[in-house]
């Protein structure tokens, strides 16, 4: 006769500690990725609207690449951030260059946005696209 082995079963404090570990380590790695979307401004330079930015965030880095002619460098910017949930327009000073497709087309940009923490550590990259004109 075979006998059944007894399954022993977490407490729930313990699936609550390994759901945790999961969260700080996935949460670490970037896997919970935080979403942005933004619109043209009339001056071309763009307004975003940002959900789940990561805890610990203090700066956000976007830059922009025409995915049309990817070799021109449209810059981008970095900001402050404290938990806002609109980067306005017109907040990258220096360093941008808008969208600028030749008259007639319309191209599609495309920004990279990382949330950084105070030492400039990565704590998630998201991405967001747009044609222009729309």
């Amino acid at each position: 006769m075979v006998k059944a082995r007894r399954i022993q079963r977490l407490p729930a404090f313990g699936i609550a500690a390994l759901v945790l570990c999961l969260v700080q380590i996935l949460g670490a790695s970037g896997a919970f990725a935080f979403a942005a979307s933004f619109v043209w401004c009339p001056d071309g330079s763009p307004n975003f609207q940002l959900t789940d930015v990561p805890q610990g965030t203090t700066m956000l880095q976007f830059a922009m690449t025409d995915l049309d002619r990817p070799g021109f460098h449209h810059g981008g910017g970095t900001v402050g951030y404290r938990g806002q949930p609109v980067v306005p327009c017109g907040a990258f000073s220096t360093g941008f260059i808008g969208p600028s497709p030749p008259q007639g087309e319309v191209h599609t940009y495309e920004f990279t946005i990382q949330a950084l923490r105070p030492n400039s550590a990565l704590l998630a990259t998201t991405t967001a696209r747009r044609k222009f004109p729309d």
